[in-house]
């Protein structure tokens, strides 16, 4: 009998596993065990137990993402026309963020120094102080 690998019975091609990929690990076992040592219905609870929690777990922390996200997005939208201390790789400097962009998906400011120079694509974590 042919048994197909995990990874190709996923429906979308990732490495993670959905209800439908546990489902047909959990007949396949049951179809190959032992009858005289068959499968306890508390262990198979226990399975679909461990199994629920651990996808509402990845559910929650795909929905902790996006609210990091968004909030992230709220903070950047604040800190237009403000005055900032940046830490870039040449040393520390300070503007006034003059525009936010947000179509990466993570806030990116523009910072315009004293001198009219633009630096673009500042990502939030580099702002030291706001003023």
């Amino acid at each position: 009998m042919a048994i197909d690998t995990v990874s190709s019975s996923t429906a979308n091609s990732s490495t993670q596993l959905n209800l439908q990929d546990f489902m047909r690990i959990l007949t396949s076992q049951l179809n190959n065990q032992d009858p005289m040592k068959p499968m306890d219905n508390t262990e198979f609870m226990a399975q679909l137990a461990q199994f629920t929690a651990l996808e509402q777990s990845r559910q929650l922390n795909t929905k902790l993402d996006a609210l990091l996200s968004v909030q992230s997005a709220n903070q950047s939208i604040g800190l237009i026309g403000r005055n900032v201390d940046v830490q870039l790789e040449s040393g520390p400097v300070s503007g006034q963020i003059t525009q936010l962009d947000l179509s990466s998906g993570e806030p990116r400011l523009s910072l315009r120094l004293a001198s009219g120079t633009v630096i673009p694509n500042l990502p939030l974590s580099q702002i030291s102080a706001v003023r």
